[in-house]
């Protein structure tokens, strides 16, 4: 079906007209404002024709179902969505690969080196941040003592006994 082969004008004053009569019980029944957006819309169709923007939304239309059509009932355009779907599951494999092999790769390096080379690069590191703490805030930072794991519970053990719970 072509564009010119509908009669358009009697087609949307139709539409205005009924339109324009459902406005009406919408402002009987529901008020003016739903009266008035009734309206509104009721003109919709009358104005498109005038104005000659009908046949641009018939085009939009056509262009659209033509796009949607072409692609659900060509197996050309499926073969390509089946092409594109395995180039991204490629994807997503070769990057977990490269994730495997660098991971392989960064623990192979440390036993190569030996435990030395790592344990001499790390004492620097601490060294220098506690130097840059005390160097910031001006005071030398608490020392903290390590407790027996046997000592955990001394804590809670007060706050019992701090309540009267023993």
């Amino acid at each position: 079906m072509n564009f010119n082969d509908i009669a358009w004008l009697p087609l949307c004053a139709g539409l205005t007209a009924v339109g324009v009569g459902l406005s009406y019980l919408a402002f009987r029944r529901r008020g003016v404002t739903a009266g008035l957006r009734a309206t509104a819309w009721s003109l919709l169709p009358l104005a498109a024709y005038l104005t000659g923007a009908l046949r641009t939304i018939w085009n939009i239309g056509a262009a659209a179902v033509g796009f949607v059509t072409g692609l659900v009932l060509s197996p050309a355009v499926w073969a390509g969505v089946v092409l594109a779907g395995l180039s991204a599951l490629l994807f997503v494999v070769s990057g977990r690969l490269r994730g495997r092999a660098l991971s392989r790769a960064r623990t192979a390096r440390p036993e190569q080196g030996g435990a030395a080379a790592s344990e001499r690069s790390a004492e620097p590191k601490t060294s220098k941040t506690a130097t840059s703490k005390t160097a910031q805030t001006g005071k030398t930072a608490p020392r903290q003592v390590e407790q027996p794991a046997s000592d955990d519970f001394s804590d809670i053990e007060d706050i019992l006994k701090r309540r009267g719970i023993s």
